[in-house]
């Protein structure tokens, strides 16, 4: 039987993207109502200190809250799921964060019925601009969806997908913001060559970023168009474009992506250890 008491959300695991999801929501809606569980001591206190919550054991955590968010590292969700199988049921919805890991394996370790919704979110929803996907198990509803998307959009986007394309989605905007970064760092290191300060280039390369991405979600157009306003003919835009092309940036982007794809299938196909 169901508490009738219990209410609220624990999020189980507190690395980089427990932290975020606690932060955006602590931030959003305040604490009340949000515990943490984290398997490291100093950790938790750490963390219970930030953001004014609770630090709870898994047992507490699964007696006063309904929804469990599960935001530990693929290779730590078999330990995780054989503690929780005791102490989870049908009244509970799991939430899981784990990259690769299937609703299925989730519902295969925990009592029958329990509601299972996968979630793909990434580190943004540190700054409220998360983008997070989700997808439904066999016992999840409208209801766990709409709740899921609700906890969710306090700290970005949310989009609903078929579970069969969240390792894409793993790949493409869970471990985005990394390509981004990644992207402006060797952008920042040129302005560095060409003799600029390194707080300059940074500052000119995040604004030029930042409104870049604005100019994309506002005007509706392709990234096509928006390139070839900036690209005069004969102009310094197409002399740099030329070089991209000529290194392979496009296709080692794609590479990239179809990397990380693999990666997701093969964390969601293993049960020992690895790294996300």
């Amino acid at each position: 039987m169901t508490p009738t008491g219990r209410r609220g959300l624990a999020i189980i695991g507190g690395g980089k993207i427990g932290e975020a999801l606690l932060s955006g929501l602590v931030r959003r809606g305040g604490p009340d109502g949000i515990l943490v569980c984290e398997r490291s001591p100093e950790r938790a206190a750490q963390l219970a200190e930030r953001y004014g919550v609770p630090a709870v054991d898994l047992a507490d955590a699964a007696a006063r809250a309904r929804v469990l968010l599960l935001a530990v590292k693929p290779q730590d969700i078999g330990t995780l799921l054989d503690r929780l199988a005791d102490v989870v049921d049908e009244g509970h919805l799991v939430v899981s964060v784990a990259a690769g890991v299937t609703t299925r394996r989730i519902e295969d370790a925990l009592p029958e019925g329990t509601p299972v919704v996968r979630v793909m979110p990434n580190t943004p929803a540190l700054v409220d601009e998360g983008m997070s996907v989700l997808s439904a198990g066999a016992h999840a509803g409208e209801e766990h969806l709409d709740e899921a998307e609700a906890l969710l959009a306090a700290v970005g986007q949310v989009r609903r997908v078929p579970e069969d394309q969240q390792d894409a989605v793993t790949a493409l905007s869970g471990s985005g913001p990394a390509y981004f970064f990644y992207l402006v760092e060797a952008m920042v290191d040129a302005g560095i060559l060409l003799g600029l300060p390194r707080a300059l280039a940074a500052d000119l390369i995040v604004q030029t970023a930042l409104g870049s991405a604005v100019m994309m979600r506002e005007s509706g157009e392709h990234p096509v168009q928006l390139r070839e306003a900036v690209t005069s003919p004969g102009g310094t835009t197409i002399a740099a474009v030329r070089e991209l092309e000529r290194h392979g940036v496009r296709a080692a982007l794609i590479a990239a992506i179809e990397a990380a794809h693999a990666r997701s299938v093969e964390l969601g196909r293993t049960k020992g250890t690895g790294t996300s």
